[in-house]
This record gives C-alpha cells, sequence and structure tokens, in this order.
C-alpha cells in the first residue's frame, strides 16, 4: 500500500495551528491578562506539543514516505499505529500539561512518547538495513541514535522531581541536553538525510554528502557543551567544545560550496518556492551556527544564558526558522500536499511572522542587556503571535481543499508566479 503523506501531513498541519493558538494565548498573558491558566504550565504543553505533535510527527511522516518509495513491503500497519500512538501522546502532552503541570498524566504521557520513540527507531531501522544502501541512511540512523540519547535528559528531570533533588544546575543542564540532541541530533540529521535522499542519485555528490555527514556526527556529541559552558568544565574539555562548533561551521560552509558548485543540478529539482524557503531555512541555521560559535567566548556565554529573552530567540530561530521553514520548504518542494494559491499566501503569512517575531525577541533580547525596558514589545509579540497563527491555520486549511492535483506545467506556473 502505497503511503498516504498528504493525509498525515495534514494532521501534522492541525498541530502546527494548535501550537500557534497556544503561543497566542501566552503572548496575551504576557501582554494583557488571561488569569485562567497558568504560564509556566502553559508553556510545558506548548513546548512539548510543538516537539511532538508538529516537529516529529512531520518528521516521522517524511521518513515513512522516504522509505515506503525504497522497498516494496514496508509495512504500512505498523507505521500507522505509530503515528498514531505519537499523535496521542501529543495530545495527551497539550491537555495534560496546562491542567497540572508536571504531574501523572503529564509525566505518563511524556514517557509514552520517548517508547513510541524507541519503537520506530527499532522498527524503521531494521527497514533501512532491508533497503538498498544510501548515503541518507547514515544521517536517519544517526537521527533515530540521537534521538533516543536526547531522552536521558526527561529521564534525569523525573529522577530529580521524584527524589525531591533538584539542583538548579543540573536541571538546567538535562533540559538543554534534551534541547541539543533534538535540535542538533533527531532535527539535523533527519533534514540532512531527507535532502541527501533527494540528490544521492548524483554520484559527483556522494564524497561531499559524506565529509558533511562525518563532522556533523563527530561534532555533535561534545556540542551539547555550547549549552553548558556556564558550567565548570575543564580546559582541555573546553578546546573540544571550541573544536566541535568550528567543526560545525567547516560542515556547513563545506555544504553551501557543494551546493554552489553544482546548482544548476540542485536547482532542476527542488521548485523554485520550495527553493527559497529551504534557502531561508539555511540562513537562519547559518545565523545559529556563527551565534553557537560566538558562545564559545566566555563573557559572551554567560550574557547569552543569563537572559531569558536571549535563550527564547534562539530556542525559536531553531524551531520556527530552521525546522519548520525547512519542513514546509520541503513539503512544497516535492508536491507531497495539494499546492495552490491559498497555501502558497498562508506559507509567506506564516514565514513573515517567524521573521517579525524573531527581529522582535532581537531588540527584546539586546534590550535587555543593557537592562532597558523596550515600549510595547510584549504587545508586538502578541501581534506577531496572530500572525503566525493566521498563516498556519491559512496553511492548514488550504490543504483540506481537496482540489485536483494539477498538471506540472500549472504546478510550475504557479510557483514561478506567486
Amino acid at each position: 500500500m502505497k503511503f498516504p503523506i498528504a493525509w498525515w501531513l495534514k494532521l501534522s498541519f492541525i498541530n502546527l495551528v494548535l501550537v500557534s493558538v497556544i503561543g497566542v494565548i501566552m503572548r496575551y498573558k504576557i501582554a494583557f491578562s488571561f488569569p485562567f491558566l497558568d504560564q509556566k504550565q502553559l508553556l510545558h504543553g506548548h513546548s512539548h506539543f510543538a516537539f511532538a505533535g508538529w516537529i516529529t510527527q512531520t518528521l516521522m511522516a517524511l521518513l515513512i514516505n522516504n522509505i515506503s518509495s525504497k522497498t516494496n513491503n514496508f509495512g504500512y500497519s505498523k507505521y500507522r499505529m505509530l503515528l498514531y500512538a505519537n499523535l496521542v501522546t501529543a495530545y495527551g502532552m497539550l491537555i495534560s500539561f496546562p491542567i497540572q503541570g508536571y504531574g501523572f498524566w503529564s509525566i505518563s504521557f511524556s514517557t509514552l512518547s520517548i517508547f513510541v520513540s524507541y519503537a520506530f527507531a527499532i522498527i524503521y531501522w531494521k527497514d533501512l538495513n532491508r533497503a538498498p544502501k544510501r548515503t541518507s541512511h547514515l544521517s536517519f540512523k544517526a537521527a533515530l541514535l540521537f534521538n533516543a540519547l536526547s531522552s536521558i535528559g526527561p529521564f534525569s528531570l523525573a529522577f530529580m522531581m521524584a527524589t525531591k533533588n533538584i539542583h538548579q544546575s543540573w536541571y538546567l543542564a538535562s533540559v538543554y541536553y534534551f534541547l541539543h540532541f533534538q535540535y542538533n541530533g533527531w532535527f539535523l540529521f533527519t533534514m540532512l538525510g531527507l535532502v541527501f535522499s533527494k540528490v544521492e542519485h548524483l554520484p559527483f555528490l556522494q564524497t561531499g554528502m559524506l565529509k558533511v555527514y562525518r563532522y556533523f556526527i563527530v561534532a555533535c556529541i561534545p556540542a551539547y557543551f555550547l549549552s553548558a559552558l556556564w558550567l565548570p568544565i575543564p580546559i582541555w574539555l573546553y578546546w573540544i567544545v571550541v573544536a566541535a562548533a568550528v567543526a560545525q561551521v567547516i560542515a556547513w560552509v563545506s555544504f553551501i560550496k557543494l551546493c554552489r558548485q553544482y546548482k544548476a543540478e540542485l536547482s532542476s529539482l527542488f521548485q523554485k518556492t520550495g527553493r527559497g524557503l529551504l534557502l531561508l531555512s539555511a540562513v537562519a541555521f547559518t545565523i545559529k551556527l556563527l551565534l553557537q560559535l560566538g558562545s564559545t567566548i566566555p563573557s559572551l556565554s554567560q550574557l547569552a544564558f543569563g537572559f531569558r529573552p536571549i535563550v527564547i530567540g534562539y530556542l525559536h530561530l531553531v524551531l520556527l526558522g530552521v525546522t519548520s521553514i525547512f519542513l514546509i520548504g520541503y513539503i512544497v518542494s516535492f508536491q507531497q500536499v495539494m499546492i495552490n494559491k491559498k497555501l502558497l499566501k498562508g506559507i509567506h503569512l506564516f514565514v513573515a511572522g517567524v521573521i517579525v517575531n524573531e527581529f522582535l525577541l532581537m531588540i527584546q533580547g539586546v534590550a535587555s542587556l543593557y537592562y532597558v525596558a523596550t515600549p510595547y514589545i510584549n504587545e508586538g509579540l502578541f501581534a506577531t503571535a496572530l500572525l503566525l497563527f493566521m498563516g498556519a491555520a491559512w496553511i492548514f486549511f488550504a490543504t483540506q481543499s481537496g482540489n485536483i492535483p494539477e498538471t506540472d506545467l500549472n504546478h510550475k506556473r504557479l510557483l514561478t508566479t506567486n
């Protein structure tokens, strides 16, 4: 049975709308007043659902779609169960965290989501081994491993809470551990693998792709300490961390050179609108790597982790600017949902919201360094959250239109003129 990728992506876009709704509520509470929900508990629901319901759900669907095209008997039924199981745990966290914070139900759903990720990793790994060997499979396997490795963070938090022995430094170290291996492991290597899978039929790219993969894989584990330089680490470990930050930049420069060298061949594989979104995601990723490299300077690292607006801005840069825009760009590039003018307008709104959101967070972060209050910044961020919601909702409704698929000619014309 052919994997119904469009159906699963429609569900993903529903989840993106829900993520944006919670974002609107949170920004409204900050700018005005909304006493019915606890802000911290709402934040937990928002972040857990963004990771599980939007990003992970979409990455799983794209991975399954990728393997389904490479094997005749990939077992859709087992993957369908895993996708629904992940949805159940995601919705469970969305509901339980705002109601009870860290409680029985929220921790239960969070734990179950980790076990779902383990099951997915085992099953997908076996299917990769049965499929013809590809460079992209190395990246996919790394992504699965890092996703499993990231779960040590939540389990560490659960242990601290169960024993009522919560040390602030270890608490933050566990949170950043999870975030690092999600952002720089599970997310990054899946995205690299998805791109590699579309270009690996070009033999002249094989060596270059392997070089990029090797640099990123070597740097991933020590790069965790970029998020923990405020801990008292030995000097030898500090220099390993600096080397990891440099290795990531070298990997990315190598990737950019590869893309520039074979620009004509690569451009023919990606639709124009999709290329634009992927380029925007690449710009955001470049900023992320430069920020990480700058954080190796101890004084800058202390400043960055000492001001919440800067941390929030960085996290949104990765989640929205890098990952979400990449996913939408990839989906559009390969027509995995129905492409129409309404969808493209929704994408434009959403991308505008991402850019304005990062700009305002940057202003707030810089102002906080000098302890300067920024007038109307919370109202501006609330308006931006509304813009993100409108874009996400527009994208969702556009994917529900059920139009007759366009011909390649019409699709090319639509992407070119919009």
